[in-house]
């Protein structure tokens, strides 16, 4: 078995946050920035988000990248490198990071459901492709 390449977790992982990053980006601001507006209104926080938070989910979303392919480089060794261990590293990451934070959320009723629900589809979407693209640049 041989020893993880960190360099290329990295690389692989600054790619993957990259795409969880500008998807997020694309869906908050042109698709959801109204609603998200209106549900953070409703728990009495201001509607827009500061350069802070912005910051803060531009970090989270490369540490997810490199979480996600440090997961991928893990299980390549039993799973065998490629897409489909790629989806496996995403869909782990996506459960854990994604679908089950969002069970709280959604039983307390803090923000509407179908714009959670919304959020966890395209957590899914993002997860998939950013760790498919992270991993293709992972090399031992």
């Amino acid at each position: 078995m041989g020893k993880i390449n960190w360099s290329r977790v990295v690389l692989g992982g600054l790619l993957a946050g990259l795409i969880i990053n500008v998807i997020d980006f694309l869906v908050n601001t042109f698709l959801l920035k109204e609603r998200w507006a209106d549900a953070m209104q409703a728990l009495g926080k201001p509607g827009t988000m500061t350069s802070p938070q912005i910051i803060a989910f531009l970090v989270v979303g490369f540490l997810v990248g490199i979480m996600m392919i440090w997961l991928y480089a893990a299980i390549r060794p039993r799973y065998g490198a490629g897409v489909k261990t790629a989806f496996c590293a995403g869909t782990a990451v996506w459960v854990l990071g994604c679908l089950l934070p969002t069970i709280t959320p959604m039983v307390l009723h803090l923000f509407p459901r179908r714009l959670m629900a919304i959020g966890v589809l395209v957590g899914l979407v993002e997860a998939v492709l950013g760790a498919v693209a992270g991993a293709w640049l992972y090399k031992e």
